[in-house]
């Protein structure tokens, strides 16, 4: 394998020499073994304290996934429940948590929706994403609301300084399926930059039983993807950038139950489909003041819109969500043994509906530090966040990692994190269906990891952890939701990554006993086992490669929404 300087540069270097190299974020995008989302900041995969997994562009041309969401499957303890056919929501179950308990970001921004919680990853085109990296377990302490369950960071797609690069993708498939892209990317020493444009659509199929005639046809997708970075380095101190993702189009579904008819006191046929928008731009600086401190400000606006309509009447519904938010961390290398993070964050959220809530707004500001202290024999990680919410109050969130090297191939991993959940607008203020007297949902994870160089071209990574959830949100026998309900979640997983003869092959096994602590029952849709397996080979310019995914479920389950 041949490696860039920039790579041999990353692979040589220590890890408090590493966080203070500023401007090679979107080099180290193209990496598979450095990580950006764990601290918000670029450090070595394996001197994280977060379990994680990590799809460089590479890995998405070689693996070749028809959405994010497929890629997401070949996650170790990562769960992915599909609705119905393209552009159908899909349920993203990490450790066993629901798809509302763990945070969705593009380039650093929340793009979840603030009414229902759900992320519409969906909706955004694999071929505008430069990295995928999701990490297991709490990051409350950097992160706030929402990652309970873990993060999953999505990075559009990079220019290079390799001059000018176009690129094109066709696909086609059953059902009139059709996948288009042209990009084009490049830039120099100062200054990088892509640009890309995606159309797909699919007449696609019936995601529903016949419940009714207008029920039996095919629901079309459409979705239209716009992608843009730029980045310019002002001189050896400042870098300057922005970022854009704009995925819109149309998705019909199914109504089996129909539309209730206030007249005839009956239900009426339909042909829904939905009319959707989710986007997301950033902009930021990036600065080196000394040799010991480093800064990063972002600006970010990210909007999930959605229009509902039917084909056979005039009925409509509106559900727009907008979110503003500034972001500022600070990485400061105090000396060879101690690094630190500090920081502050804030967002607002707007709601825009044909739905009329009690509150349409409301916003959170945050402050964090981090303390990190590394010698050759053990390394800890400390840290504390406080957020303060306009309609929950304030939360503390605590976590704290001990790493002890058994030898220069192995280290475990002791880790306690806290995390919450904000109850969303819906559970708050959704007309006849809500109880504003919601507290957030609050979690403690303890976890135990070992991480092992088997051989050079053998890699394992194992988890051993559990999760405790309390005043989890569910709807109670008034159809109002509560926080009555908790749960206990224990999990095993394991990723083991090997290189044989010029085969790639990666392998994921994950064990989950995720029960509701009052009944004892299976939490609802959560596989107790699940495996994954990619082999593939690259000869020159051609490559052969096959997947296989299995699931083991349980009948006797028990929801927690």
């Amino acid at each position: 394998m041949k490696l860039s300087p920039f790579a041999l540069t990353l692979t040589l270097l220590p890890a408090g020499q590493l966080l203070a190299d500023t401007f090679e974020r979107d080099q180290a995008l193209k990496l598979p073994d450095v990580l950006i989302s764990a601290n918000r900041q670029v450090e070595a995969r394996n001197d994280s304290s977060a379990a994680n997994t990590v799809f460089t562009r590479e890995d998405i041309d070689r693996l070749q996934p028809s959405s994010v969401t497929d890629l997401l499957r070949r996650v170790p303890g990562v769960q992915v429940g599909q609705t119905g056919g393209r552009g159908s929501l899909p349920g993203v179950y990490i450790r066993g948590t629901k798809s509302a308990q763990s945070l969705v970001l593009v380039d650093g921004q929340r793009i979840g929706n603030s009414t229902s919680g759900d992320s519409n990853l969906q909706h955004i085109n694999i071929e505008q994403v430069e990295r995928v990296e999701v990490l297991r377990g709490s990051r409350s302490v950097i992160y706030g609301s929402d990652a309970i369950g873990g993060v999953i960071q999505i990075f559009t797609r990079r220019g290079d300084e390799q001059g000018l690069q176009p690129r094109m993708h066709v696909g086609v498939g059953s059902n009139q399926t059709w996948e288009r892209s042209l990009g084009l990317s490049g830039g120099d020493a100062q200054t990088r930059f892509n640009l890309g444009a995606s159309l797909d659509e699919t007449s696609g199929i019936n995601r529903t039983h016949e419940s009714y005639p207008s029920d039996g046809d095919h629901d079309e997708y459409r979705n239209k993807s716009v992608s843009l970075s730029l980045s310019h380095t002002l001189n050896d101190d400042i870098e300057i950038g922005a970022n854009l993702l704009d995925n819109q189009g149309k998705s019909a579904f199914d109504n089996p139950f129909g539309r209730f008819d206030m007249n005839t006191f009956e239900s009426v046929q339909q042909q829904p489909y939905s009319e959707f928008s989710v986007s997301s731009v950033s902009s930021y600086v990036d600065a080196r003041i000394n040799d010991q401190w480093k800064t990063r400000v972002e600006f970010g606006h990210s909007e999930n819109r959605e229009k509902t309509l039917d084909k056979l009447s005039d009925e409509r519904s509106v559900f727009n969500t907008y979110r503003d938010s500034v972001n500022w961390q600070n990485d400061l290398t105090l000396d060879e043994r101690n690094s630190l993070i500090l920081g502050g964050d804030w967002y607002e959220d707007r709601i825009n509906s044909s739905t009329a809530f009690d509150e349409d707004s409301r916003w959170n500001r945050a402050a964090f530090i981090q303390h990190r202290y590394q010698t050759d024999s053990f390394s800890t990680e400390l840290g504390l966040r406080r957020d303060q919410n306009q309609q929950f109050g304030s939360q503390n969130s605590w976590s704290g990692t001990f790493t002890l090297p058994l030898n220069p191939d192995n280290d475990v991993l002791l880790t306690y994190s806290e995390g919450f959940r904000a109850p969303t607008f819906n559970d708050l203020y959704y007309p006849d269906f809500s109880n504003p007297d919601l507290k957030p949902e609050t979690s403690k994870s303890y976890e135990l990891q070992w991480r092992s160089q088997l051989t050079q071209n053998s890699r394992l990574e194992a988890s051993l952890y559990r999760t405790d959830l309390e005043d989890a949100i569910i709807f109670g026998s008034n159809n109002r939701p509560a926080n009555v309900a908790s749960a206990r979640i224990n999990g095993f997983e394991a990723a083991l990554k090997q290189e044989l003869f010029g085969w790639q092959s990666n392998l994921g096994v994950a064990i989950i006993d995720p029960r509701d602590r009052d009944s004892g029952h299976t939490l609802a849709r959560r596989a107790r086992r699940t495996l994954s397996l990619d082999l593939d080979r690259q000869f020159d310019r051609l490559g052969f490669g096959a997947s296989w995914q299995a699931a083991v479920m349980t009948t006797r389950t028990t929801s927690n929404r």
